[in-house]
């Protein structure tokens, strides 16, 4: 299958500024590779208004496939997908995040990782944190949600992929005000639990937000601004996957509340914040419940800051 012709001054791609130096994507997207990899990516590749080939980032099926094409490629998994109205993770930051939680296990690349345990809060439909720990790292993953379709669809996953069958299990969260409780088992140890947290109070919240994205897109390729009032949620998000009662802040006082509880069963808890303003009060809190060590690491992507809180009480 063939992709437009690539012109000369996309030949060279650009280095991702910022991106973890073990992030196999430092050097950009090379579609003709993607596409080798994923066909059904072909349709989605043309060459954008610099003349670099990319895809159309405000269509949910080309973001996905994207996303299909390199899991395929990078992380050997097949057959990825994700429901209709799903939250669609962008792969490169994702991956910087298990980057840095290995960094903060102080586990370096060639080590045997087989015995790290890694929790992933709100795994959602795409599953993404467990099986990019389980394939980069090796890590043993638990992917928990509150959403029994979600997990549904990441079992397909874990069954149609071998080696995820081998190291992520799922269980599922019965209760909407805990987050923790019923699903770390008694006696039972993680060295590291991530999350990414609901990070608007909404629906109407989630789609402004999605408005002000697709607004930015639009902007980059010199487009008109979108004038829809109810644009489609680009890079997708159930309710349980973008936004909750209290949004983001809220949430993140239960899971450190709640972290307390569980205190000598996972050694490092962490979360993304998307907020800047969420930050200081987050770890005031941690401070007050007697953590020993608070820490804030800083991710960028290009020009784009994101921010993993993570606190340990051992």
């Amino acid at each position: 299958m063939s992709i437009p012709h690539r012109s000369e001054k996309s030949q060279a791609r650009p280095v991702r500024k910022g991106l973890h130096p073990r992030n196999q994507h430092n050097q950009g997207y090379d579609f003709p590779a993607l596409v080798t990899s994923h066909p059904a990516l072909a349709s989605h590749v043309k060459p954008n208004v610099h003349g670099d080939l990319s895809i159309d980032f405000a269509d949910p099926l080309a973001v996905k496939t994207l996303n299909a094409a390199l899991l395929n490629r990078h992380y050997n998994i097949v057959d990825w997908d994700i429901p209709e109205g799903a939250l669609c993770p962008p792969i490169p930051g994702r991956a910087d995040y298990i980057h840095y939680m290995a960094d903060l296990l102080e586990v370096g690349p060639g080590l045997e990782q087989r015995s790290i345990k890694l929790l992933d809060i709100g795994t959602g439909a795409n599953g993404i944190y467990p099986i990019l720990a389980c394939q980069i790292y090796r890590w043993q993953c638990v992917g928990s949600d509150i959403n029994p379709q979600s997990l549904e669809n990441v079992a397909t996953i874990i069954a149609n992929n071998p080696t995820l069958k081998e190291r992520f299990t799922l269980r599922t969260q019965h209760d909407k005000n805990h987050i923790f409780e019923g699903i770390i088992q008694a006696g039972e140890f993680f060295d590291v639990s991530v999350c990414n947290p609901p990070f608007h109070a909404s629906l109407d919240e989630a789609l402004k937000g999605s408005r002000l994205k697709l607004n930015n897109l639009a902007r980059s390729r010199g487009e008109q601004k979108v004038k829809t009032k109810s644009p489609t949620l680009n890079f997708g998000g159930l309710e349980a996957e973008l936004w909750c009662k209290g949004g983001e802040q809220l949430f993140l006082k239960k899971l450190i509340r709640e972290s307390k509880v569980y205190s000598t069963q996972c050694r490092w808890f962490t979360s993304l914040i998307s907020k800047a303003d969420h930050v200081k009060p987050a770890k005031k809190l941690i401070s007050k419940l007697g953590a020993v060590d608070i820490r804030e690491i800083e991710m960028k992507q290009g020009n784009k800051v994101t921010r993993v809180l993570a606190w340990t009480f051992i």
